[in-house]
């Protein structure tokens, strides 16, 4: 431990050591941020899309497929962000330099609040302008909704428990981590905001390609936020505010649709 932070602190050194380029880039990042780095940038991403392949290829999800989904999701997330919590500790990483505080108050709570009544508000008004629309990205996102969103109460509830722990897990790992360990190596917040937005992006390719580009642009936006108020509460609001929007609007209006144009097709 105490090698890595010499090895950072020189590094950081004024003059011809402080970092112009990624020259020092593999002396200044440890070997266990290199492999959760790789975790997130890789492993995660294939994880994603290898599930939700096997989950589409299913002849029909049932309500217990979906719940057993939500949970090893919810497993899943929480033990990476604890092993990188682990991690970070581990060498050094402060509480303030994750972004774990609560910022500066009461400015914070005033974006965090007002901001995820837009972006439900926002989000809410796009799944329904996606319901009635026939463009073939509508077309291929009811079909995964109609897979993956909750269409019961009982579903719901480990839905939101699943909305709930994305927005804290994928925060803390992209916003927190991430952009932690970028600093660390005297990047930028230019170089910073991109990169992570990026990683953001390709940890979702799940979603297809018009789906992990968006998520990368809102990960600009979220990883902008994080930076200028130094906490990660009003991400992690959004980002659950989000997805429980997504689930619930779009069992409104994407499930059902697409349940009822099934129905619709039998009759013919």
């Amino acid at each position: 431990m105490r090698g890595s932070v010499s090895v950072r602190r020189a590094c950081n050194a004024p003059g011809e050591l402080r970092f112009d380029s990624l020259a020092c880039l593999h002396l200044c990042m440890p070997w266990d941020f290199w492999l959760i780095f790789l975790i997130l940038g890789v492993v995660l991403p294939w994880r994603g899309r290898h599930r939700m392949q096997h989950f589409m290829a299913l002849p029909e999800a049932s309500g217990r497929e979906r719940i057993k989904l939500y949970l090893t999701t919810i497993l899943f997330q929480w033990s990476l962000a604890a092993i990188v919590c682990w991690r970070v500790v581990a060498r050094g990483i402060t509480v303030r330099e994750l972004g774990v505080t609560p910022g500066r108050t009461p400015g914070v709570f005033v974006v965090a609040f007002a901001g995820a009544v837009l972006i439900a508000a926002a989000h809410w008004m796009n799944m329904r302008r996606m319901g009635s629309s026939k463009h073939p990205a509508a077309e291929k996102l009811r079909a995964m909704g109609a897979r993956l969103f909750p269409r019961t109460s009982t579903e719901l509830i480990f839905y939101v428990l699943l909305a709930l722990t994305a927005g804290c897990c994928e925060e803390f790992l992209f916003r927190g981590f991430v952009i932690a360990a970028l600093f660390h190596l005297s990047l930028s917040k230019w170089i910073v905001i991109p990169l992570s937005a990026a990683m953001f992006g390709v940890a979702h390719l799940y979603q297809g390609k018009g789906g992990s580009v968006g998520t990368a642009l809102l990960g600009i936006l979220f990883a902008a936020v994080r930076i200028a108020y130094h906490s990660l509460f009003p991400v992690v609001l959004w980002h659950a505010v989000l997805d429980v929007v997504a689930g619930i609007a779009g069992t409104r209006y994407l499930v059902r649709r697409e349940s009822a144009m099934e129905a619709v097709e039998q009759i013919q």
